[in-house]
């Protein structure tokens, strides 16, 4: 019995790529959002009452001072009152307090990525959400490397989440 031909076996081998998990991932969802509201440097409001967490990253709290308003200022001049963001959802799509967690993007531009990279605020990766965590590992990294925002400031000495969970002293 002779051979198949090339092309029948590679359309073959193209058929069988998702049975055997090859697959490509799925389609990505993006929600549009207008901002209405900066309410801290990791989270905002859109014009419809959307309430949303960027995913992967924590910024000082507002009672973090100076550095909450540093932060919430930077945020907003990413992203302008009135603007039109796209919303990325990754696996878990709201948290515990009903917001949205989403990677913003304007343009081209990831503005979680670009929260830490200007070293606004810090790598959190809570699990099931981890698509751009390696990513924002890397801007974590140039950051602090760099000493830039709050990290020439001693801003994350007390980081956030032990912020919240009243680990850190807080000085005068």
């Amino acid at each position: 019995m002779p051979a198949p031909p090339a092309s029948l076996l590679a359309l073959l081998v193209l058929a069988m790529l998702p049975a055997a998990g090859c697959a490509q991932s799925p389609p990505t969802t993006r929600l549009r959002c207008e901002v209405s509201q900066i309410s801290d440097g990791d989270s905002f409001r859109c014009r419809d009452g959307r309430r949303v967490r960027l995913t992967g990253i924590d910024s000082p709290e507002s009672g973090q001072q100076p550095f909450g308003a540093r932060s919430q200022q930077a945020l907003a001049r990413w992203l302008p009152l009135g603007s039109t963001v796209d919303l990325e959802l990754d696996v878990a799509p709201t948290d515990r307090y009903g917001r949205q967690l989403a990677y913003v993007w304007a343009d081209s531009t990831l503005i979680n990525e670009a929260m830490v990279r200007e070293g606004w605020a810090l790598l959190y990766t809570v699990p099931p959400n981890v698509k751009y965590a390696e990513r924002l590992g890397e801007a974590q990294k140039e950051a602090r490397t760099s000493g830039a925002g709050l990290w020439g400031e001693g801003g994350f000495e007390c980081p956030p989440s032990d912020f919240r969970r009243n680990r850190c002293v807080i000085r005068p």
